[in-house]
């Protein structure tokens, strides 16, 4: 009987197969061409990164620069800047809940009631404010473990819970606030001075130190970096690529002080959103219960064999991502000079969910930065902005927002089906 394997011989020498190579595994080579060929790979296996979102924010500003003409006037973006705060600590929150493939429904509630209590405590009992954002930050905290035990331990789903906290929690809000509805923030207070520049208006030197700090810890960060794998025999980059890489840093901080700078300086909001996504990016990337989150959002049953407390995890990322609705939910008190029985509903939630997928975070679980968050609450606040400028409804602002997270979804979904089929899923 025949048979089609070719037998090796003298002339026609055996060669072992080619297995196939992990594209996570390929060492990209230096320079322009490296960066070119990486991209090129990266977009053939579905792996966009944060690309989508990057030529999204330069399209609208160009839609709404050339419409309006001053969308990108200083004034402008320093407003930007500061309402991102609110709703961008509540969208790096959701990222959390995200990385676990599951969902929280609560954070808007959450956020109107942290400031409620801050508000009551500081304003109608006289305790010191301070301590008055201390106790409402734990009560948030504590919510999000409630949240936490009756999903990891009980096995109610996230969606249920999360959805019966929604309304509880709104109805404690109401409660707290009384028969007024409203308390009015302290003047000259912790809360209502969250909502101005960094220690003075008009101080420009602030934002030139955070742009050069921002380079130089960035700059020491690579060279360790590279310093470690060299050490440890691995590839690294090079010396001009780390140079470029700083260098496209700098430009972007650079030109970011200097127009803030044209305006009122740097706005405190913008640097405690920046720090707080600077830091959960670390516990994400860098330590090993960052590591146990994507374990558990990439599958639950590998992670558990792996020896994570699957449980002792996903309670505490409830319990992160409601504590930092809670603080979401005193900026947003901080702006509107109040907080009240509305602070938190309408489109707060949905608005901090859009942020972290149009960022780019898998609504799947296992993928996802919490830079997501500042870039997809860009997006959403530079839409509702250049909106308003035009003087359009509401009703077309929640439109095309949702057109927006659908797409953005999609993208997802299909980029996820690349990677599988490129043996990257």
């Amino acid at each position: 009987m025949s048979t089609s394997q070719t037998t090796p011989t003298a002339e026609t020498p055996a060669t072992p197969a080619s297995p196939a190579v992990d594209p996570r595994l390929l060492v990209r080579q230096g320079g322009v061409a490296g960066y070119v060929d990486e991209f090129r790979r990266k977009i053939k296996s579905g792996d966009l990164g944060s690309l989508p979102v990057v030529i999204g924010l330069i399209l609208i500003a160009v839609i709404f620069q050339s419409v309006t003409g001053h969308f990108l006037q200083a004034d402008n973006l320093t407003n930007i800047t500061k309402w991102i705060a609110g709703p961008g600590l509540i969208a790096v929150g959701v990222v959390f809940v995200l990385l676990l493939g599951e969902i929280d429904l609560s954070l808007g509630s959450i956020a109107g009631v942290t400031a409620a209590i801050t508000s009551v405590l500081a304003v109608r009992e006289g305790l010191n404010e301070g301590l008055a954002i201390l106790i409402a930050i734990a009560a948030a905290v504590a919510i999000g473990a409630l949240h936490g035990f009756f999903f990891a331990k009980i096995g109610v789903p996230a969606f249920v819970v999360t959805l019966a906290g929604m309304l509880a929690w709104s109805g404690l809000q109401d409660y707290v606030l009384g028969k007024l509805g409203t308390v009015n923030n302290i003047n000259d207070g912790v809360v209502a001075n969250l909502d101005t520049y960094f220690l003075g208006d008009g101080d420009i030197a602030f934002a030139w130190v955070l742009a050069l700090l921002a380079i130089g810890v960035f700059l020491t960060g690579q060279l360790i970096e590279a310093r470690r794998r060299s050490a440890a025999g691995l590839p690294g980059r090079t010396t001009g690529e780390i140079a470029l890489r700083t260098g496209a840093l700098a430009v972007l901080a650079l030109v970011g002080a200097y127009t803030l700078n044209q305006d009122r300086g740097l706005p405190l909001p913008l640097v405690i959103l920046l720090g707080v996504v600077v830091l959960t990016d670390f516990v994400l990337r860098r330590t090993s219960y960052g590591r146990k989150i994507f374990a558990v959002g990439g599958g639950i049953e590998a992670a558990r064999r792996a020896g994570i407390n699957v449980a002792r995890v996903r309670i505490s990322v409830f319990m992160i991502s409601a504590g930092l609705a809670g603080l979401g939910g005193l900026f947003i008190a901080s702006q509107q000079g109040s907080a009240d029985k509305a602070l938190g509903s309408g489109n707060v939630l949905m608005s901090a969910i859009a942020a972290a997928v149009i960022g780019g975070t898998s609504l799947f679980g296992g993928r996802g930065k919490t830079w997501s968050a500042l870039l997809g609450i860009l997006v959403i606040q530079s839409i509702t902005t250049g909106l308003d400028m035009v003087h359009a409804a509401q009703a077309i602002q929640y439109m095309i927002t949702g057109a927006v997270l659908l797409a953005a979804v999609v993208l997802d979904s299909v980029s996820r089906r690349t990677q599988k089929s490129s043996g990257r899923g």
